[in-house]
This record gives C-alpha cells, structure tokens and sequence, in this order.
C-alpha cells in the first residue's frame, strides 16, 4: 500500500493487518501487552467456585452486611450448634474471610441479623435452647462499631415458644419488633416484642411485650411455619401471612393486611393442601403481584426428611392487574378495574388466594414432582442433619435474568442421593411440566441440563440457596453438603452463563441515623448504616421489552427469616430483554404515614438502588444509585479511545487538506490582475 502526495510517488509502508497479527501471534517471540484481567471464571455454564474460604463443618445459617461494604457476608454455625462465625466478603480475595468466632452457651436454633437497637450496625438475635421445655430463649448479641458483636454484654429478652417468632415493624417507626407467642400470656396468643430501645438511657430494655393489634380471630401458630411479611394485597405496605395449625390435624393459614395505624385486620383465611411442606413467596407469572410456591407430599420419612408423591404447588394471587394502556385511568363506572403504570401501589382489597384443585380455578395450579425427574421423583423436604431438624422450602431466584423466577430444590433418587437442580420457568409448549390449558397459566418449568454438570455431581445437599457473590449481578447459587462425600459442607456454584438481558438490585435501609453518617458514642468514629436492611419493603416496577410490550412485577425484601431460611438483605430482580430505563419503579416501606411508598423514574438498569426512607411527614427520601462496570466496559473504552483517535486523525487530514486549499487560493487571488484599475 503507498500514499501519493504532491504528484510525487513516494513509497510509505504501512504495518497491514496481517504484519499485525503475526506480531500477536502465540508463537512470535515478541507479546503485546494485555491491559485487561484475565477471567476468573470460563465456561457458559454452572462453575464449581469451591467452598470460597468456608471450611471445616461449618454451616452457612444467615447472609447479611455485617461490616457494612455493600458485600454480602455470612455467618455460619459450627456442628456444635453453638459457635457462630461472621466471614466478611473480600472482593481482592474473592472468598469470604474469618472475622471471628463467639461460643453460644446453648444450642442455636436460628439467627436473625438485624439493626434491633438502631445503630446502623447488624446485630445478631440468636434463638436457642432453653432450660424451660417448649421454649425458645432470645438473645440479642449488638453489634461493635469497629467490628464484631459485644459478646461480653449480650442482652437476655423474654422467650418466646417453639414456634419462631418472625421480625416486623409493627408500630411503623422502622425499628424492628417482633411477632410470636409468649409462652406466659394469659390473654390471645399472638404478642409484639416491641422495640422501645432507647440507647441514650442506661439499662434500656429493648422489647416490650404488648398484645397483637389484631382484629380477628387469632391462629395457633404452627411450628415449624412459613410466616412471611410480604405484600399481598399490592398497595406497597408489607401485610402478614401466618402459617396455623388446624383443629383437626392440618395446617391452615391467614392474611393479616395492614391497616397502619389501625392495626391488622384478617382479611383471608383457609385450609391449606394436605402434606404442605413450607412456603415460598415470588411474582412467579409476572403480574405485579405476589404468590406461594410449595410442594406437597404424600408421605414424610421422619428419619430421611424425604418426601414421596410430591407434587409442585402454585398458588396465584388474584387481583388487579396492570392496565394495558399507558392512558388508560384504570377506572370504569367509578370502579377500579386495573391499575396504571404510574398508580402500581394501589390496594385491593377483594385479592385472593383460591388453593381449591380443580380444572376450573385457573388461580391455582399443581404437577407431580416426577414430570420434572422421573429417575428422581422424591424431594428433600426436612434437613435432619440438625435438632430440631429444618424445613427445605423451594428456593425462589431469577437465575437466566428473564424477570420470571426459577427454582431451586433438591431431589432424591432411589439410592438416596440428595441432588440439588436449578429449574428454570420457560414458556409453554409440547413437553414442559406444568402446562395446563388455560388463559392464566403460559408458562411451565424446565430442568437445566446443559452446562449443570457441577449440580448434577453433588450428591449430598441438605440445603440450596441463591446469592449474588462479587456483587456482579448474576444470581449464583449456595449449597449446603452434609460433608458425608469428603468434600466439605458448603459449595459455592458460579452462575457463569450470559445472558442477554439486565437485572436490578434494591435494598431499603431502616432510617438509623436519619439516613446519614452514623457516629459511635464512645468516639468519633462514624460510618454509613449501608446493610441494615430490614424485612416488609416492597418494590413494583414497569418496564418495556425489545418489542414494545409493558408488564409489571413485584418483588419483597427479606419476607422470611425463620428456620434458616437464608434469604439475601437486598432484592434480587431479573429485567429480561430490555432497550430502556426502568419506566416506574415504587419502592413501599412500613412508615405510618400518608405515603409510605416513592415511585422512581428512569432508574438505569443493571445497577444497585439504595433507598433511605424518612419517617418524617414531607421529608424527601434519599436515593443512591450505584452502578458496576460489566466485563464489557474495558471493551467501550478501548473502542471509543480507537474510534476518537481515527475521528482525530481524519480531523486532521482533512485540516490539513482545507490549510492547502486555502494556501492555494490565497496565492490565486494574489495573483490576479485587476484590469479595470490599470
């Protein structure tokens, strides 16, 4: 190739691509630098990551914030069932690092990190053994400011029964109570520990117990149970669903909505299927509203936990959906009749659950757990590995990114192997499990085969979960191993497939330190209260597909906490394919105050949504928005570093070429003879 300049020809060589190439090239002795990391993880498909710093017997019992770096930490629980240890994400390590270790005096049944005394640290509520039968002793472990828990000055609070009681903001002051059964109450079984902490006054007490604002008839709690604070009847405000156990044997369950000041009000109750295990909550038909996911079993094995016959239980909400058009009011006739895009936190109060089996209710569907494995049509419903043993419930994540959740759950086969599989929702067609012929129903449920060889190799889990390790934005997956195969007792799974669609993560924080820097007592220290979140926020949010069509979906925070049930602090959302922002994205709280819920527009996906609500009537709510460079990025700065250096470069020439044109015309024009004024 040669450049022509001036009528002269002058040989110019240029290093041409395949010069380039051979200068790249893996035998060449001379290597270009590489500017970017090389992956950590290759391979579209489900990576074994390891135990990631979790060794010996340790047991992974809660997730949760607890140095406050916006990673998700762990605490674990030794084989003991007494000593806790708090492992702290280290992103440059990337595993989980030992911070400590405390000895409980009893055996732990459960642990609840939550900012019980306001401080803008995690603290620990430790529910365990107690020398009186059929009760459970509290203790509050609070949190250090350097660090660590005061272990020397933990707090002794009034027990409660076996039935674990669940965290909720009662009293909508976002401190958080708690709703259980005092074994000593004489009147109604329902009471609140309600959090009267008052950390300027020496020897605060920190709960006190007042009877339930509940007006209705009240429910023996069942225990274990599936009690969830979760948004049921879609106006933002979290409502409660209690597990109960029946007079005649069985379970049932009620719905207690919110009413803010005024209290609870039984808004539904009914019997629940016969050999119900736990409950789990999720939008599964993205809707905009909330559902229950839960397996039934015919029979139980006391001794394995296994269950048989089991069947695959969905239980959709009914209630007002979304408007179809954007202009559409939602009212007809002065009734409400949907709900617009920008008016998602709106209640209904005729929402219901219709858990009735029949070819006519569209609400409620159900298929056999064997059309899913038919070589492995058992399900692991109880962990017996611990006393008492603990409820498997299935475990609710939108791994693909679709903005339709998948499950995970555990599968036992006829030599009882114990093996986790990731199921993901697909649309309907020949084949698929759980495709019924009706309007409401288009999806059914799909086992991952391809790329889930690691799942598919273990074959002693007791217990599965989803999280976000790294923080990149991928759904990843947890499972707890009964360490009988010799290789330790947690295994973490990197969910390493690409997916072309956008998530969201969303975390509301509890308003300590009126949502600003927090400072210790003793000293001058101060720190954000970033991880103190807290259970019953809620988020609605509307977004566009590729095609133009709008849906909704709702997602709660942290709407369990008991028996283990390992839920993440923040919330988890899958966009699907998307070529905008998110148009409405209303995020609800607890606050008894007139509007407990924000809407916020345009929110950029694929980032992190930090909210720190006001409990204060007209104060704005603070809102931060933090975003993760995708592996992509290095990429767009390398192009768009190229494609300005050649946009220069042109620029340039063409300059240069507009400089010699003018050069020329000047010595044109000075040479041009003016013959009318000779």
């Amino acid at each position: 190739m040669y450049l022509y300049r001036s009528g002269r020809r002058r040989k110019t060589p240029l290093i041409t691509l395949t010069t380039a190439l051979a200068l790249i090239s893996p035998g060449n002795a001379f290597k270009l630098p590489w500017p970017f990391p090389a992956k950590r993880f290759t391979g579209n498909s489900l990576i074994d990551a390891g135990t990631m710093g979790l060794s010996g017997d340790n047991r992974v019992v809660a997730f949760g914030d607890f140095n406050g770096d916006q990673s998700l930490d762990v605490l674990s629980l030794a084989s003991d069932q007494q000593t806790l240890s708090v492992y702290h994400w280290s992103h440059e390590a990337f595993s989980f690092q030992n911070s400590g270790s405390f000895k409980h005096p009893r055996r732990v049944y459960n642990v609840v990190p939550g900012d019980f005394t306001h401080s803008g640290k995690l603290d620990l509520l430790v529910m365990s053994q107690s020398v009186t039968a059929n009760q459970l002793e509290l203790t509050l472990y609070p949190a250090l400011v350097g660090g660590g828990f005061d272990v020397n000055h933990s707090m002794f609070l009034p027990p409660s029964t076996l039935a674990q009681p669940i965290p909720i903001d009662i009293d909508g002051d976002m401190k958080i109570d708690l709703l259980g059964i005092d074994p000593s109450a004489s009147q109604g079984p329902l009471k609140i520990w309600q959090n009267v902490w008052n950390a300027s006054q020496v020897d605060s007490a920190l709960f006190k117990i007042i009877d339930a604002p509940f007006h209705g008839s009240q429910c023996s709690l069942a225990n274990p149970h599936s009690n969830a604070v979760v948004d049921l009847d879609g106006d933002c405000l979290a409502d409660i669903f209690l597990v109960c156990n029946d007079e005649k044997g069985g379970q049932s369950y009620q719905i207690w909505v919110n009413n803010k000041d005024d209290g609870f009000n039984l808004s539904q109750a009914g019997l629940l299927p016969p050999g119900t295990q736990a409950i789990s909550f999720a939008d599964i038909n993205r809707d905009g509203t909330i559902d229950m996911v839960f397996p039934t079993c015919a029979h139980v094995s006391s001794s394995t936990g296994v269950g048989t016959d089991c069947y695959i239980n969905i239980a959709f909400n009914e209630q007002l959906q979304l408007c179809a058009s954007s202009t559409d009011s939602g009212v007809k006739k002065g009734v409400r009749v949907c709900r617009p895009p920008e008016d998602l936190c709106t209640s209904d109060p005729n929402f219901r659950f219709n858990l009735t089996d029949s070819p006519d209710n569209p609400a409620f569907m159900r298929f056999p757990l064997s059309s899913l494995f038919p070589l492995s049509p058992s399900l692991l419903v109880l962990d017996t590995s611990l006393k008492p043993s603990l409820p498997v419930p299935i475990k609710l994540g939108d791994a693909n990114l679709d903005g339709y959740p998948d499950f995970l759950i555990i599968t036992v086969s006829g030599k009882r192997e114990r093996v986790p599989s990731l199921v993901f929702s697909v649309p309907c067609e020949d084949g698929i499990a759980g495709c019924v012929s009706n309007e409401r129903q288009k999806r059914g449920w799909k086992v991952a085969t391809h790329g889930a060889d690691t799942l598919e190799a273990i074959k002693d889990a007791r217990g599965v979960s989803f999280l976000d390790m790294d923080e990149d934005g991928t759904l990843d997956i947890m499972v707890q191993r009964t360490g009988d195969a010799g290789q330790g007792h947690v295994l973490f799974i990197q969910n390493n497939f690409y997916y072309d669609a956008f998530f969201l993560k969303a975390i509301v924080l509890n308003g300590a330190c009126n949502n600003g820097w927090c400072y210790s007592l003793n000293s001058s220290e101060r720190y954000h209260p970033f991880g103190v979140s807290y259970s019953g926020a809620s988020y609605k949010y509307t977004v566009l597909d590729t095609t133009g069509h709008r849906s909704a979906a709702q997602v709660g925070q942290l709407p369990q906490t008991s028996y283990h049930s390992l839920q993440t602090p923040y919330s988890f959302f899958g966009l699907g394919r998307t070529n905008n922002y998110i148009e409405n994205l209303f995020v609800g709280t607890t606050i008894h105050s007139k509007e407990h819920f924000i809407n916020m527009e345009g929110v950029i996906p694929n980032s992190k949504v930090v909210i720190l609500p006001s409990a204060k009537e007209g104060e704005a709510w603070k809102r931060e928005l933090f975003l993760r460079p995708g592996e992509w990025i290095p990429w767009v700065t390398v192009t768009v570093i190229v494609g300005t250096i050649v946009l220069a470069i042109i620029v340039f020439v063409l300059h240069l070429n507009e400089k010699r044109e003018d050069e020329l015309e000047r010595r044109r024009v000075s040479h041009h003879i003016n013959f009318d004024a000779l």
